[in-house]
């Protein structure tokens, strides 16, 4: 076995000494990995395996004991040895200092220290390539097929989602995870961003609206360019796919960044903000198998909030085109989750997400009180798989959805909530009816033109107004208990 020199565990009481012991470790062991690659691409194969391995953090606690009924995390669950992998500490940095800081002080008097070291997971080898790194072009055809030979590949078996499905079991003498992710299943992510939403994971905020049109991106990058022309915006930069960023006027920061030749296949845009508190917005088109591909990936991010904006069909009469649902349940048609997340788990609105949405609603249209209500309407949302579903045989999904007491119906609301739940992800939706097909109602081209026209705009400054809300109610108010299981891990 070829190994980077062994590093032993060490203890820490103060999270930026345990920090800065995480960011050593993991860049020696990455350089090891990229030396050893880059010998094996001129030719020099190895006399042995290449490994490396992702740093851990490892606490242990001999009580049982709640260090305070109120938080929602920052805490173990009971007695016990707790361990979780770490990577990209140059994207996670301010992250992991905040979660070891709460560790530290939530079971200080236990006298609590941070193990940091060498985890018992390896690094893949194309983990450890940087932003601009491509080997496949320079591998020969016989390299390519002995590469799992000398290193070792991406493996799926590391990756799974079972703590985050609650469905994850310990062995008898294996450590309680800390953290929703491995480090193996982060990465896997990290590289997903950047092929689906052409942007790199640095750039992703912690607010995120998700759409289903591209007319409300056309608004947002409009919106984007505006908001960098002046000197007095909290934005500091705009990016686009292809990591193409707009400073600020005023700034230091320079345009860098280069357009791709197609947009891929969920663009995403950023408004950035200090501390990664602005927003982004992602466009994953129609369905709830994008819905799901976006949202599992952003999850690893750890946001502190997602919502989404969409259009739906409106499902009763007394609704007008251009009418606001904000909702309050899901029915789940989408069949993408029922694996991870069985349809008997309830997904419940969230309060603190309601509230800021309506909000916005009312601040944005200027409405209050019985002119709010006839412009905006709360309840069920229904989410199908199927986009024709009204070509199905009458009486067909109509009597399901009028028995849930649905008002309207979509292709990714429920997939959105539902990850956000599974991934304790504070979740929202807002929708805008674009058709009433029940009632005869359908999208037309002119009636399609002048509603765009109409409520785009407005409707996503409602989202960013809602986000903006939300941001400044503080994080502890936002990962509320309401999403922690019984036996929670300490992260965020």
């Amino acid at each position: 076995m070829i190994e980077a020199p062994f590093t032993p565990r060490q203890r820490f009481d103060d999270p930026e000494a345990a920090l800065a012991q995480v960011v050593a470790l993991y860049q020696a062991q990455v350089k090891h990995l990229r030396q050893q690659l880059q010998a094996y691409v001129d030719g020099q194969a190895p006399a042995g395996r290449v490994r490396a391995w992702y740093p851990s953090v490892r606490v242990q606690t001999h009580t049982d004991q709640r260090p305070d009924s109120r938080l929602s995390f920052g805490f173990v669950a009971g007695a016990g040895t707790y361990e979780t992998t770490l990577t990209r500490p140059d994207l996670f940095g301010d992250y992991y200092r905040e979660q070891f800081r709460l560790l530290l002080r939530n079971h200080g008097g236990q006298a609590m220290a941070l193990d940091v070291g060498l985890g018992t997971q390896p690094i893949p080898v194309h983990f450890s390539l940087g932003e601009a790194d491509h080997i496949e072009g320079t591998l020969t055809a016989e390299q390519r097929a002995r590469l799992r030979e000398h290193f070792d590949l991406p493996d799926l078996a590391a990756m799974d989602d079972g703590i985050a499905n609650g469905t994850y079991e310990p062995g008898p003498k294996e450590p309680h995870p800390l953290a929703l992710f491995t480090a193996p299943r982060v990465d896997y992510s990290l590289h997903r961003l950047r092929h689906y939403t052409g942007t790199a994971p640095e750039h992703f905020q912690n607010f995120v609206l998700f759409t289903n049109y591209q007319f409300y991106i056309d608004e947002f990058i409009r919106l984007g360019h505006q908001l960098m022309q002046g000197a007095s915006s909290d934005y500091t930069a705009f990016v686009e796919p292809g990591n193409v960023v707009t400073p600020r006027e005023g700034t230091e920061q320079r345009a860098s960044g280069m357009a791709p030749p197609r947009l891929p296949q969920m663009p995403a845009y950023h408004l950035v903000r200090e501390g990664h508190g602005g927003i982004t917005m992602v466009n994953i088109g129609v369905g709830p198998a994008n819905a799901k591909t976006a949202s599992d990936h952003i999850a690893v991010l750890r946001p502190h909030a997602w919502i989404m904006l969409g259009h739906c069909a409106g499902l009763r009469n007394t609704q007008q085109l251009g009418d606001y649902v904000l909702a309050h349940g899901y029915v789940r048609e989408d069949h993408v989750l029922d694996e991870e997340l069985p349809l008997w788990v309830p997904i419940p609105a969230l309060a603190e997400v309601q509230v800021a949405l309506e909000q916005a609603v009312a601040e944005v249209t200027q409405l209050s009180g019985q002119a709010l209500k006839t412009l905006l309407r709360t309840g069920t949302v229904a989410t199908t798989d199927n986009r024709n579903w009204e070509l199905l045989p009458h009486p067909g999904p109509e009597r399901r959805f009028s028995q849930s007491r649905a008002v309207a119906l979509d292709m990714e609301s429920a997939t959105i909530a539902a990850n956000g739940f599974r991934f304790r992800v504070p979740y929202g939706t807002l929708l805008c009816v674009s058709d009433k097909p029940l009632h005869g109602e359908i999208k037309l081209p002119g009636m399609a033109n002048h509603f765009y026209r109409e409520r785009v705009d407005q409707h996503l400054r409602i989202g960013i107004r809602a986000l903006e809300l939300l941001r400044s109610a503080g994080v502890g108010q936002l990962h509320s208990r309401k999403l922690r299981s019984f036996a929670e891990v300490a992260f965020q």
